[in-house]
């Protein structure tokens, strides 16, 4: 009887903990009272592309893109870049702003979370902005190109890497949350899990030294619009995201 006591007492106590885990980090797409009251607003409410629409077209992707279990995750296609249902952005634009977003990648995936995406450019391929990247950089090949590791997760990719040594990653299988501030000023930072990785200043001389030595080089004031839209990027790999989130910075 004891024993089955102490049984039931270890029981009642993990569930508890469960709860409470819970209660602190707020279920997914949700807000909680004080994120409403603080002007966050969702932009994806968990169950339908309301707020989203593909990159250079007039409605959300036929196929690609699966929304189910509070997810909304792009399929994969064998690594393919915007091969199979392309990227997606919100139908709003936005200039400064904290944003907030989980991913769950699978293994060797690669994704990306681009911001400023204006579509004037009209390109094929993946819609230009800057980026926050999304992948596996044990598995995936894109890790190791670029310079000096600016293709690594959570990187502002092809630019500036993020600081490996502050960064506490969830392997694939598993949520990791990233974020996105923008701050009127055009300060930038990026984080990981909670940490900053990196930051910078957007239109600043250091900046477009940078962007002159990258792939963005060809496009006319890359990363320098006064707003755009939010992607998330179809690059051939399934990941998953959840819990966008957004709030605009005045």
């Amino acid at each position: 009887m004891k024993n089955a006591i102490i049984i039931l007492l270890a029981v009642l106590n993990s569930v508890f903990c469960i709860a409470q885990a819970d209660a602190v980090a707020g279920k997914p797409n949700t807000l909680t009272q004080a994120e409403e009251k603080a002007g966050w607003k969702l932009l994806f409410d968990g169950v339908s592309s309301k707020g989203w629409t593909g990159a250079y077209k007039t409605s959300f992707p036929e196929k690609g893109w699966v929304i189910k279990d509070g997810t909304i995750s792009v399929m994969p296609s064998g690594g393919a870049e915007s091969n199979n249902g392309g990227d997606i952005v919100t139908v709003e634009e936005f200039s400064a702003f904290d944003l907030s977003f989980d991913f769950k990648l699978t293994p060797g995936a690669n994704s990306g979370v681009k911001y400023f995406v204006t579509l004037a450019e009209a390109n094929k391929g993946s819609a230009i902005g800057l980026e926050y990247q999304v992948l596996d950089d044990t598995l995936h090949p894109d890790a190791k190109l670029g310079r000096d590791g600016d293709r690594t997760l959570a990187s502002l990719y092809d630019l500036i890497k993020a600081n490996k040594e502050k960064r506490f990653i969830h392997q694939p299988g598993n949520w990791n949350t990233g974020r996105v501030v923008v701050y009127p000023n055009n300060h930038v930072e990026h984080y990981l899990n909670g940490i900053k990785v990196l930051e910078y200043e957007r239109g600043s001389q250091s900046f477009r030294d940078l962007v002159a030595i990258s792939k963005y080089k060809v496009w006319p004031n890359f990363g320098e619009a006064k707003q755009g839209h939010i992607l998330l990027q179809d690059h051939g790999n399934e990941v998953s995201f959840r819990s966008i989130k957004i709030k605009v910075l005045k």
